[in-house]
């Protein structure tokens, strides 16, 4: 599935993001998936529950025929925004090993808190699918 990044001109380049993405295909919702493993047990730690609910968006993806670069949009809801931007350099490591150099158009906000006790991470994601998958 093409995917075509749209960067209005004159902006400055965004840093781990994309500003608007066009696609073609299947559109896949993904529900804000939290950093828990398959048993139900929360990560322990902001970095290990941000890869966990990476890994859980993944793999609802990849359960729909597609794969991490097929993600197109990403909303990301966390409970410690200070958490986040100690972790930058860490995170990093933990993006390029799930997906390399591809960024969907995101957004990170802070919340007051998740439904599910201990998160600190939900992760949204919309996915474009090729269409010739069933």
């Amino acid at each position: 599935m093409k995917q075509q990044v749209i960067q209005p001109e004159g902006w400055p380049a965004p840093k781990g993001y994309a500003n608007g993405i066009v696609a073609r295909g299947r559109t896949l919702y993904v529900a804000g998936q939290v950093g828990w493993d398959t048993d139900g047990r929360m990560a322990d730690g902001f970095v290990a529950q941000f890869a966990q609910a990476l890994d859980n968006v993944i793999a609802v993806v990849r359960a729909a025929g597609g794969g991490p670069t097929e993600i197109v949009s990403m909303t990301i809801y966390v409970t410690d925004l200070d958490a986040y931007r100690r972790s930058l350099g860490e995170l990093a490591g933990v993006w390029r090993d799930r997906f390399g150099r591809h960024y969907p158009a995101m957004t990170l906000v802070q919340v007051a808190g998740l439904v599910e006790p201990g998160g600190m991470v939900e992760i949204q994601a919309i996915a474009m699918l090729a269409e010739n998958r069933e």
